[in-house]
Parts: structure tokens; C-alpha cells; sequence
């Protein structure tokens, strides 16, 4: 499989592949965001699905993939250090904002500043019309979140802290993007990366959240462990096929395709969690896959 992959890279055949990776991961990234934000506590969440991808990326790390090549080990250190910011950030947000505003500046902030930074560490160029795709879609986005926000009635008196909590997010997902697209290109087999990336970030926030667990109600745990299990399967297929379109084709492009999250996010909070979707919000929706697709193919 790994050498398969890795013959697919800088191919035709490869930026295909990458094309269907980036946007099966903007789907599972936006359901992925859902479980975290349902009727849990966002930080119990968040914990439930590291521990359980955790110990399911266990045996795999130890047993199945080639060990890391020593340079890896702070390559582990700093993405670390990045998601864990990412994840106390991601949680703050969540906490204090309705999921169909502050998911979309999230989702906003990060492809302009992931593109600009992917021009910068790996030399990426875009052709004008790719450039007005990205902001075409980021434009839709923060509009999408605006009129959410006139709209939304959960949670109004803490928002404007959230919306400035999402915008950080959104830098940190262009940070963490950014530089786990060159660890994954630092190692020979990228499913190394991803078995020992899984494990490792694994252990911040079931770390910081131990103490809650305590006073959770019993009734609680079984559901909440049942929504991890299925967040860290989610977040396999998510996360690694994000970061395999990365090493197989351009990061600035994969990253606003994984945007087109934010359409599919629109429609779970619509379907699974009664939040309303307007004629308005459906048009710009429109917007942000009209962008993505000149993002890929104005080039």
C-alpha cells in the first residue's frame, strides 16, 4: 500500500487520488466536528475520541508500520504541541458558540492562510483564477457564518468571544495543516507518520480532563465512550486522507477542498441538530463549492 502511494506521487493519477482524499475528509471532518459539539461537554468529547483512536492506533504504531526514523521524533514533538493548542482552542469555541457559526469562521480563517503558507514552505504558485477561488470560498464562508449569526439564537451572549476563539482556531488548523503536510513528507512510509501521530496526540486531552469524568453522571459514560469510538474512527479516515492528498499533490489545494466542509457541516447541523438552513445560506453554500472547484481547476 505504502509503495503504491508513494509511486502515485507528482502523477496524474496521484492528483486524482488526492482530489478524492481531500474531499472525503471534508465530509468526515464536518461530521467529526458534529460529534464534538453534540449534547456532551465539547472537552469530554474531544477526550473520549483520543483516547479510544489512541489505543486503537496502538498496536498498529507498535506492531504493524516501519518505526519512525529518529529525526521524526521532534517532527512528533512540535505537531504535539500544535494540535494540542488546536484542540484547547477548538473546545473553548465550541463551548461558547452555536456550531453552524463558529464552524464556518474556523473553516474560513484556515485555507487563505494554509495556501499562503504552502506558497512559502513548499513553493506552491496558483494561476489568478485559482486565487479568486479561494476568495470566492472564503468570502462565502464568513458570509455563511454572518448570517448564521443574525439568525442563531442559541447562545448569543457568548458569542462574540467565540467568533474571536473561532478565528484563532482557524490560524492554528492553518499551522497544524501546514506542518503535518512536511512531517508526512519527512518520513519514508506516511502510514508511520499517521500510526505514531495518532498515538502520540492521543495523550493531551484525556490528560487535562481526567477530572471530569468524575463527577459525569454514570448514566452518561457508556454514550459518551460509544460517540468516541465512532469520533476516532472518523477522525482515521479523516485526518489520514487529508494528510495523504498533502504528500500525493498540492497542500494549498487539498486544504480548500477540505473546506467544502463547511457545506456539508451546514447540512448535519440542519439534519442532526435542528439548526435552520435559509435560501441564503443554501446560495452561499453554492458559493463555497463554486470555489473550491475553481481552486482546482483554474490551475
Amino acid at each position: 500500500m505504502s509503495d503504491w502511494l508513494i509511486a502515485l506521487e507528482g502523477t496524474a493519477a496521484g492528483h486524482d487520488l488526492a482530489l478524492g482524499l481531500a474531499l472525503m475528509a471534508a465530509f468526515l471532518h464536518a461530521l467529526f466536528g458534529a460529534l464534538q459539539k453534540g449534547r456532551h461537554d465539547p472537552w469530554l468529547s474531544r477526550a473520549a475520541i483520543d483516547a479510544s483512536y489512541g489505543m486503537i492506533a496502538a498496536p498498529f504504531a507498535l506492531f504493524v508500520v516501519p518505526w519512525p526514523e529518529p529525526h521524526l521524533w521532534l517532527v512528533f514533538a512540535g505537531a504535539f504541541v500544535i494540535h494540542s493548542a488546536y484542540k484547547v482552542l477548538q473546545a473553548m469555541t465550541y463551548t461558547r458558540g452555536a456550531y453552524t457559526v463558529v464552524y464556518p469562521v474556523v473553516r474560513g480563517t484556515g485555507p487563505l492562510f494554509t495556501v499562503l503558507a504552502a506558497g512559502a514552505v513548499f513553493g506552491e504558485t496558483y494561476a489568478p483564477g485559482q486565487w479568486l477561488g479561494v476568495g470566492v470560498l472564503v468570502a462565502a464562508i464568513f458570509g455563511l457564518a454572518a448570517v448564521n449569526l443574525r439568525t442563531v439564537t442559541i447562545g448569543r451572549d457568548t458569542m462574540v468571544p467565540a467568533l474571536g476563539l473561532a478565528v484563532a482556531t482557524g490560524a492554528i488548523v492553518a499551522a497544524y495543516t501546514t506542518y503535518d503536510a512536511w512531517g508526512i513528507r519527512a518520513t519514508a512510509d506516511p502510514f508511520t507518520f499517521l500510526a505514531w501521530f495518532f498515538l502520540i496526540d492521543a495523550v493531551f486531552i484525556p490528560a487535562v480532563t481526567w477530572r471530569r469524568w468524575s463527577v459525569l453522571p454514570r448514566a452518561e459514560v457508556a454514550p459518551l465512550l460509544r460517540r468516541g469510538v465512532l469520533g476516532a474512527v472518523v477522525a482515521f479516515f479523516s485526518f489520514g486522507a487529508i494528510m495523504l492528498a498533502t504528500r500525493l499533490d498540492s497542500v494549498g489545494e487539498a486544504a480548500v477542498l477540505r473546506e467544502t466542509s463547511t457545506v456539508f457541516a451546514a447540512l448535519i447541523g440542519w439534519l442532526l441538530l435542528g439548526e435552520r438552513v435559509g435560501r441564503t445560506q443554501a446560495l452561499l453554500m453554492a458559493l463555497i463549492a463554486g470555489g473550491a472547484v475553481m481552486m482546482e481547476f483554474a490551475g
